[in-house]
């Protein structure tokens, strides 16, 4: 009787080890599919957003079906269209409309930048539409002379920056910069090329500074694609990761890992006083004064040399430009009286109606994105002072009283205290 239990038992075993063996390999075969599927899909997400923030393609044949029709003309067009010594590199866009790629122009490296929009005017609140080709490049008009066109550009610099004493220089200058090929007069294909780019706050502001350190130059353009000069470091905190990584790495997370990877004190010192002299440079300059609204490191960086460069400049704008487009604008609440994330104007309740005097002046805003970037890693004996420095600086107010007194002393405070502990160092 044993034995035929023990018998039965022993025929029963390799019953039970198939059935085991199927469940497993069932169970890795569901797994081996769900990890392929997850996989399948998340490149597929990862593939559809960069098509979608990717547009190269379009953008260059639209600026060259514009210049081998002969409508545009400039001094990058031969290079994009013609020779092909122009390259669209790798892609640097972070939204669809405002297209960004490294560039390689002959020897030279460059970023190249072109606007997939219609950037003729400030939109609170939402993304700009999408380029509108029927009135893309539709001014001048054929028989404009060269100086009627600059009276168009001098009343929209009138317009756009109010009544300064220089504009007449300014008007100049732009015309220098559109004669792209150099022969000493502007071209109606070059003068639609000027007046497009001159829509762009942008590329505006970097035309009138470009006799200054912390700008980046500019190297061409076709149409309103520009190119400027490549910056090595393109982030305040020197790392810049794929895109596909960004979207996977958790804000919280992301933000520890700057502060890992930040150049040493003397260096980040150097940058923050390049951040500062910018402030200087557009507080009140020669065309009036600028607003900076949106300011993040990611739109900050700096070459070898730690000198600092601002990598987009999109979201500068003329103050009295920003306070036409928001007088008047209907509010519930201070949150409707906002231009890009720290343009902010109060909402007059008794008429509800936003307000046209911006809250923080651009130093107290560049004071709060440098507070924890100064005061981490500070030598000891400034430290007290530093932190003191940086949070009166991040309470000025723009209605405060002697505000221009205070904001000149504060930004000069700074700066010397900075300048002092790195000046003797291999890093200034």
């Amino acid at each position: 009787m044993a034995r035929r239990l023990f018998a039965g038992a022993w025929l029963r075993k390799p019953h039970h080890a198939q059935v085991r063996f199927s469940y497993m390999r069932m169970k890795y075969l569901f797994i081996s599919w769900l990890v392929v599927f997850i996989g399948s899909w998340v490149m597929y997400v990862q593939y559809s957003t960069y098509t979608e923030l990717c547009r190269g393609h379009d953008c260059r044949k639209i600026i060259c079906d514009k210049y081998k029709t002969g409508v545009i003309d400039g001094s990058a067009c031969s290079s994009l269209c013609a020779k092909e010594t122009l390259y669209f590199g790798k892609c640097l866009s972070t939204k669809p409309n405002n297209q960004m790629y490294l560039g390689i122009w002959g020897n030279l490296q460059g970023v190249i930048k072109c606007q997939m929009e219609e950037a003729a005017r400030l939109d609170f609140g939402t993304d700009p539409e999408p380029r509108k080709e029927i009135i893309l490049f539709d001014k001048p008009t054929r028989g404009t002379t060269v100086e009627k066109f600059k009276e168009m550009v001098y009343s929209f610099f009138k317009a756009k920056l109010g009544e300064q004493g220089n504009l007449s220089e300014l008007v100049n200058i732009i015309l220098s910069f559109a004669d792209g090929n150099k022969d000493g007069r502007v071209s109606l294909p070059e003068a639609k090329s000027a007046w497009a780019l001159l829509q762009l706050d942008e590329f505006l502001l970097m035309v009138m500074l470009q006799d200054k350190e912390h700008t980046p130059k500019l190297m061409g353009f076709c149409g309103d694609l520009y190119v400027i000069e490549r910056v090595e470091y393109t982030s305040l905190y020197g790392i810049s990761l794929p895109w596909m990584i960004e979207l996977l790495i958790p804000s919280g997370f992301r933000r520890s890992m700057d502060q890992w990877f930040t150049p040493s004190w003397p260096r980040k010192a150097k940058i923050a006083i390049g951040l500062l002299e910018f402030v200087e440079d557009i507080f009140h300059g020669p065309y009036g004064n600028f607003l900076m609204c949106d300011t993040s490191a990611r739109n900050l960086g700096y070459n070898d040399k730690y000198d600092l460069k601002m990598m987009d400049m999109r979201k500068i704008v003329p103050e009295m430009n920003l306070k036409e487009m928001i007088k008047d604008r209907p509010c519930e609440s201070d949150m409707d009286c906002v231009y890009g994330t720290d343009c902010r104007t109060l909402c007059d309740q008794s008429k509800m109606r936003c307000t046209t005097e911006v809250i923080q002046p651009n130093l107290a805003k560049v004071c709060q994105l440098l507070k924890d970037y100064l005061l981490r890693g500070a030598p000891s004996d400034i430290h007290e002072e530093l932190e003191k420095q940086l949070y009166l600086c991040i309470a000025l107010k723009v209605s405060a009283n002697q505000m221009e007194m205070e904001h000149s002393l504060i930004l000069n405070n700074l700066k010397t205290l900075l300048w002092k502990k790195i000046s003797h160092t291999t890093d200034s």
